[in-house]
């Protein structure tokens, strides 16, 4: 197997991984929000805001591949492929796992918000928890980029 294709997995399974993680999220967030449609129609705003979020880790998974683009070449060595895997990896897990429990978080917000509670600002600065592991992971993603 030459390096490129280990780095190629790496790749693949960020960007997989960090979509499947936030199609889920959003998924999570999109049924909370009918539910409380039912209940609360006028707040629909609030819940497409809550209902989006959990989508950003997958554009961070998507960003991810931009950053380490440049270092990917036929030539690469064992170390950098490396590299590339492990950063990809620590951006898949994190961004799958974050944008699930983000979901979560925003759908329990809905919930509350169809049940007539003003907790949208407070499901705002809850939710930004699980979102801050993957913006920590997007930039290690960058360090070890331009480390290679």
């Amino acid at each position: 197997m030459e390096p490129i294709i280990l780095a190629y997995i790496g790749i693949g399974l960020m960007v997989g991984m960090a979509g499947v993680g936030s199609a889920f999220g959003v998924t999570i967030t999109g049924n909370a929000a009918i539910g409380a449609l039912k209940k609360n129609a006028d707040a629909f705003g609030n819940y497409m805001v809550l209902s989006a979020l959990p989508g950003t880790q997958g554009l961070y998974g998507f960003l991810g591949y931009f950053l380490l683009s440049g270092k990917l070449s036929p030539e690469m060595g064992w170390g950098a492929a490396a590299a590339v895997f492990g950063a990809s990896l620590a951006l898949a897990l994190t961004g799958f796992f974050s944008a699930i429990r983000q979901g979560q978080v925003c759908a329990n917000g809905i919930s509350g918000i169809g049940s007539g509670y003003d907790v949208f600002g407070k499901t705002l600065i809850l939710a930004v928890f699980p979102e801050l592991y993957a913006i920590v992971s997007l930039a290690a993603v960058f360090m070890i980029g331009n480390a290679i």
